[in-house]
């Protein structure tokens, strides 16, 4: 059995994710100092909450949001990592995260704590200079990922910058 036959069988219609929506699904679970996972920023179409400590944040195709994910063990952290990601349009190319259906376009993936805390750091001043970070120029983050992974620091990312994109991303390039 395929399609809506299947999903009858199952106890009812059941939307097919890769043909009804064109949502970035991202779950997020928090268990207090074992597993943390958050959203930084970005403006979410839909929340469900799963059960108290899992809900899924959706995203609509083109938006951009920071996913934070921690996670330790009796012995210390074993995974701190921030990844900055542009939702894709369906049949876009995308790539693969762990927790993000299907996937996005990663503009920065940055793991280690000293380091994800250098990115926070950085997304407060974006946001100190008064502009929202999910409309900071994709570019930029590829930016942010690049300097720190090669341990410099970044460019700040200006009002100028930010108007140039504006006017950019208007003309469609």
């Amino acid at each position: 059995m395929t399609g809506n036959a299947a999903s009858r069988v199952r106890g009812g219609l059941v939307p097919n994710p890769q043909h009804s929506d064109s949502l970035t699904h991202v779950e997020l679970t928090h268990i207090e100092k074992r597993i943390e996972n958050w959203i930084r920023f970005g403006s979410e179409a839909h929340e469900r909450v799963l059960d108290r400590r899992r809900r899924i944040f959706s995203f609509r195709p083109g938006s951009i949001f920071a996913y934070v994910r921690w996670a330790a063990n009796d012995f210390g952290t074993i995974i701190s990592r921030i990844d900055i990601v542009r939702a894709t349009e369906p049949g876009e190319p995308y790539q693969t995260l762990p927790f993000v259906r299907p996937g996005g376009d990663i503009l920065l993936k940055i793991e280690s704590w000293p380091k994800v805390k250098q990115v926070l750091r950085h997304i407060d001043t974006v946001e100190a200079a008064g502009i929202d970070a999910c409309d900071v120029a994709p570019d930029h983050w590829r930016h942010v990922a690049n300097r720190i992974g090669a341990g410099h620091q970044p460019r700040p990312y200006t009002i100028e910058r930010h108007q140039a994109w504006l006017k950019r991303r208007r003309v469609g390039g």
